[in-house]
């Protein structure tokens, strides 16, 4: 058995005696359903409810990719401003740090007055979420870029746009698709954020909802839809980072004392 399988199995086999527990623990412990439901209850509730919840992950779904491809267009434009001028990075990355030191929350009611009650508070929450990390790897891989790689291609009198793309932008090649693992599921936490104040369908807004009726099944059943959803956004994409960035991956291991 090679490696990998090992390690899949080893993970898949965590994950069962996580939930196999949790279902034990809660009924030597007698846990009322109204606390912690079991991972039984859970999958029933997500079997009987799958036509009524299928809309509302699609919303979720629809909102986030949305959302996520703006913040990472934009993180990617400023990012590469910043780390290809210190200028632009003394005079620019405290507004952003201070930006985003906000909690999102607390500027979902700012949308909803300027744009309505709907998905596009939602789509802007989960941009402005995904941008910092997109922008902070961009600038990084930048910013760390070898002098003597550039130096080289201004001997060949390069411009500095040949020096970005055959340089800068393939060095943070693998701090971008990092990045894209961080932010979408940020992004994931950002639309939710916002279905839960300003809107009337999606994965917050029923878990809402269902806590308003004490349903408490429901909930867990949401709030295992948008960790599904997390898993194989961040699985998707670390395939992508595997197969673009394969050169900058170098085998490591650990030292056995």
């Amino acid at each position: 058995m090679s490696e990998g399988v090992k390690h899949r199995a080893a993970s898949l086999a965590l994950l069962v005696g996580f939930f196999v527990l949790w279902e034990l623990l809660c009924l030597m412990l007698g846990v009322s359903d109204l606390v912690l439901p079991r991972p039984s209850q859970v999958a029933t509730t997500l079997w009987d409810k799958a036509p009524a919840l299928l809309p509302h992950t699609a919303q979720t779904l629809a909102t986030t990719l949305v959302g996520f491809a703006l913040g990472v267009s934009a993180g990617v434009l400023l990012g590469l401003l910043i780390g290809s001028s210190k200028l632009a990075y003394d005079v620019a990355y405290p507004l952003l740090v201070g930006f985003s030191s906000i909690p999102k929350v607390a500027v979902v009611p700012i949308f909803v007055l300027w744009f309505g009650a709907g998905t596009v508070p939602a789509v802007l929450t989960s941009m402005i979420i995904a941008v910092f990390p997109v922008v902070v790897n961009v600038a990084t891989g930048l910013a760390t870029t070898e002098p003597e790689l550039e130096d080289v291609l201004r001997t060949m009198k390069a411009s500095k746009l040949d020096i970005l793309w055959n340089v800068g932008l393939p060095r943070c090649a693998p701090y971008f698709f990092a990045s894209l693992k961080v932010a979408v599921t940020l992004s994931f936490v950002g639309t939710v954020i916002a279905e839960t104040v300003a809107s009337n369908r999606g994965i917050g807004n029923m878990m809402i909802t269902a806590s308003s009726s004490f349903n408490v099944s429901l909930v867990f059943a949401g709030l295992f839809i948008l960790a599904g959803l997390g898993v194989v956004l961040y699985v998707a994409f670390s395939f992508v980072e595997r197969r673009t960035t394969r050169w900058a991956h170098r085998k490591t291991e650990f030292a056995v004392v």
